[in-house]
């Protein structure tokens, strides 16, 4: 069995090519998933920002919402960012009509929580279980988490607010860390997808 994960990235809309590198960068196979074929040969999934209405719709067009929400609910790892961490709530305080969520995460998120596109901001987080200094976080019309319940871990706070969120499989931040060049978040996520494949043979 090679040691490389194979990690793909949700490529309905959204940063998709980012994350693709990023992922190079943190030692996995990447590569773009649009269809429940591509999905079935992958070890961990990124969900990659952008709107999370339209990749919802989507994903129900593609016909790869049921399929994710089956293999999430198997311990698929998973990793969200910004619109990703939408998608992977298990419930959104305000969506927008029609708007599904593949779910994953006991957790609360409120959309657009830090504002619009013009308020978007850099600022460094710490996050838990990433050695050395803070995160560099950008952050871009993005979600904030209320609540999470208890199987859920926060891993970051910024203001006051839940950004970075675990549970078990199950990764997702508010910021972007693939427009940054600090590849460390991948890193954990690709961690995770390699203990879980450990575990599963």
């Amino acid at each position: 069995m090679s040691t490389t994960p194979v990690i793909g990235v949700l490529a309905l809309q959204g940063d998709v090519r980012e994350h693709l590198v990023a992922l190079a960068v943190a030692d996995a196979v990447a590569r773009p998933v649009r269809r429940p074929e591509e999905l079935a040969e992958v070890d961990g999934l990124v969900v990659p920002g952008g709107e999370s209405t339209t990749i919802s719709k989507l994903a129900v067009l593609f016909g790869v919402m049921e399929p994710l929400r089956a293999r999430v609910r198997a311990g698929l790892p998973v990793y969200g960012t910004c619109a990703g961490m939408i998608m992977l709530a298990d419930k959104i305080l305000d969506p927008r009509s029609g708007q599904e969520t593949i779910g994953g995460i006991d957790m609360i998120v409120r959309r657009n929580a830090f504002g619009r596109q013009n308020e978007s901001f850099e600022a460094k987080v710490d996050v838990l279980g990433i050695e050395g200094d803070a995160v560099e976080g950008l952050f871009i019309r993005a979600p904030w988490v209320e609540s999470v319940g208890a199987g859920a871990e926060v891993l970051a706070e910024h203001d006051g607010h839940i950004v970075a969120v675990r549970q078990g499989t199950a990764l997702a931040t508010s910021f972007h860390p693939e427009l940054t060049g600090d590849h460390r978040v991948h890193g954990l996520f690709v961690d995770m997808v390699r203990e879980n494949r450990t575990a599963a043979h």
